[in-house]
């Protein structure tokens, strides 16, 4: 498919997420073989939050980060916002939830003093936006200095016989496992598309410090198919 003009994807992106909100946490651990559990652990270690520690979880959808946030360190407080209210109300239902406030925002202007949190993370979002540089600016201005910005991303692997095999996996598995979960029919094809025409993981890190973030750094996962990236405030 052809990816939805600039000015159609917000509500598109949104249309989306709330079709596929109810089975949203079965696509993903099917389409990441479980991997994403993983993934959000290490995403919460990168945060490198301090004892008492504030984190904001971007596109924080079902929940799924934040909550490990807080199963791994009880000490800290979490807000997770999403512009997806039906996401977020499946998050609100799961098993220790009620400590983290849910909060309906658009990640390029986030309705949040500046400096008020220790890090920002976000879990498979910047494909998602339209102004990739102003998703990260806006969560530079909301972490106070020293912080942290994270951001776990798919990327296209940069070997030849991997990138085959991403190529194969998402284009023909991705599809049909998001077509058993999912009523927006076009969703079907929306993760690969989006996937290619997201930056590779060198790219992205000169984005993160264009737009203000400094000692930016990031490693591969999955046989270089998902990116950590990793960005001081």
């Amino acid at each position: 498919m052809a990816l939805p003009p600039l000015e159609e994807k917000p509500r598109y992106v949104r249309d989306m997420f709330a079709a596929a909100a109810q089975r949203y946490d079965l696509m993903n651990r099917l389409m990441t073989l479980g991997q994403d559990q993983k993934w959000r652990r290490l995403v919460v270690a990168a945060c490198a939050l301090p004892p008492g520690g504030r984190l904001l979880d971007v596109a924080t959808g079902t929940g799924d980060i934040a909550l490990e946030a807080l199963r791994l360190r009880p000490d800290i407080h979490v807000v997770g916002s999403d512009f997806t209210r039906a996401m977020m109300r499946v998050g609100q239902s799961k098993e220790g939830a009620g400590r983290i406030p849910f909060v309906e925002a658009d990640a390029l202007r986030l309705p949040f003093p500046t400096a008020s949190f220790d890090a920002a993370c976000s879990g498979f979002l910047m494909r998602n936006v339209t102004d990739i540089p102003a998703a990260f600016a806006e969560q530079r201005r909301v972490v106070r200095p020293g912080g942290r910005v994270v951001c776990l991303e798919i990327t296209r692997p940069a070997a030849p016989i991997w990138r085959d095999l991403f190529h194969l996996y998402f284009f023909r598995f991705v599809p049909r496992i998001t077509a058993l979960v999912s009523s927006h029919k076009s969703a079907y094809t929306y993760l690969p598309a989006s996937t290619l025409a997201f930056p590779r993981p060198p790219q992205l890190a000169e984005i993160m410090q264009a737009a203000g973030l400094r000692q930016v750094r990031y490693r591969t996962l999955m046989l270089g198919t998902i990116a950590l990236h990793v960005g001081e405030v």
